[in-house]
């Protein structure tokens, strides 16, 4: 499969179900459809969340990272034709590391690799880095349910 360079959030939208407020990537730079991705998202002072997180010392909240490394993750499978635009769902987030608070100005750059991708279910992880320092992390399972539900094993009457 060709590789996908240079996806805005407009792109991304036509991959995965994510919408603002709640869409937390800028841009794909690189995608090898079942294989990996790399994409960033800058996080700016007047996003929603500073204020409330912490007025006295604002930072990323943990599941804004949680979320903006799956969003990269996500774009590792549906890239695939096939999987284009379908909706996932967590089935687990392992050994999330937080390592270093993420302020108001800086660039999350997130690297996905897909170790797994069978019958809907996904295995794979994620790195974030500001400035080539890596900040955060996480093992992902996540499920693409419209095409689990096909392996159901079905009832006898």
């Amino acid at each position: 499969m060709d590789k996908l360079y240079n996806l805005n959030a407009i792109d991304i939208q036509e991959y995965q179900q994510n919408r603002y407020p709640l869409l937390f990537v800028d841009m794909i730079t690189e995608a090898c459809p079942g294989q990996y991705a790399n994409g960033f998202k800058n996080f700016t002072y007047n996003e929603w969340f500073f204020p409330a997180h912490f007025k006295d010392e604002p930072n990323v909240p943990g599941f804004i990272q949680i979320e903006s490394l799956t969003q990269v993750f996500l774009m590792t499978f549906l890239t695939i034709p096939e999987y284009k635009g379908k909706k996932t769902g967590f089935v687990s987030v392992k050994n999330a590391r937080f390592k270093k608070p993420i302020l108001p100005g800086e660039r999350l750059d997130i690297e996905a690799v897909l170790e797994a991708f069978s019958r809907g279910f996904a295995k794979g992880r994620a790195i974030g880095y500001v400035n080539e320092h890596e900040v955060c992390s996480i093992q992902l399972e996540i499920a693409v349910p419209e095409v689990m539900k096909r392996y159901i094993p079905k009832r006898g009457k």
